[in-house]
């Protein structure tokens, strides 16, 4: 299948993508950022296992899914700073992803749909399917860069905690959802680029990011004409006079 066509890449980039969008959606919604067990030596009652997430905090008796605190307002008393970074990282992430997966849309379906030569009237308003995939990247790299790195500071932070006060933090599954999300995102944005670099030797300039001319009809003629054909198209009979005595 040709680059003209829809590349198989950017169909399982796209995928891809949809998939780590899910995934980040998930980790920010789940409380399960952090969890706190508090241990008890009565035995009439059981251990308590708090569950952190960036939103709302769930405290749940040992052998009970039910919450016996839940705390909706937990989110504006915050009192963890990684919980309080990622709260702005992960959505912004989510929004630079969702930004990318646009312009990978729109790529996709300029390559499907419209012809291979461009009408020479719409020239400044054609789609650069080439520049759609390599922006998308682009944003699909620098939303990874967003999650990954609050995410993983979890895990030190939490070793930060446990050294400070007691043993008793750990990190949880949301954790490790955002930490695949990225993988997710860093391998799209890898595939948009191989894609691009398999296809920008093309001679046409649909496949170049930026236009460095406006395209036209000339610019994808097979064949330039020689100078011998461009002068014979315009060659002109001239009358020879002659005097006779």
């Amino acid at each position: 299948m040709g680059c003209r066509d829809v590349h198989a890449a950017t169909v399982l980039a796209f995928l891809s993508g949809t998939a780590s969008v899910a995934g980040l959606l998930a980790a920010v919604l789940l409380p399960n950022w952090r969890q706190m067990r508090l241990y008890t030596f009565n035995k009439n009652e059981r251990n308590i296992t708090v569950y952190t997430g960036l939103w709302i905090k769930c405290a749940r008796i040992d052998g009970s899914r039910d919450c016996v605190i839940y705390d909706p307002q937990w989110y504006t008393a915050v009192d963890q700073l990684d919980l309080r970074v990622l709260q702005f990282a992960l959505p912004l992430s989510m929004f630079t992803a969702v930004s990318a997966l646009f312009l990978c849309l729109i790529g996709m379906c300029n390559t499907a749909f419209v012809s291979s030569v461009p009408n020479v009237k719409l020239a400044k308003c054609l789609v650069n399917s080439a520049g759609c995939h390599l922006v998308a990247g682009l944003l699909f790299l620098l939303a990874c860069a967003i999650c990954l790195t609050p995410s993983v500071w979890v895990i030190f932070y939490n070793n930060y905690l446990n050294r400070k006060y007691e043993p008793v933090f750990s990190f949880d599954i949301s954790v490790f959802i955002a930490i695949a999300s990225a993988g997710g995102l860093f391998f799209t944005s890898v595939l948009l680029f191989l894609w691009y670099c398999a296809c920008k030797s093309l001679p046409s300039p649909f496949w170049q990011p930026l236009y460095s001319h406006a395209p036209s009809m000339h610019s994808y003629a097979s064949q330039p004409y020689s100078a011998r054909s461009r002068l014979s198209a315009i060659e002109i009979d001239i009358p020879v006079v002659t005097h006779t005595s």
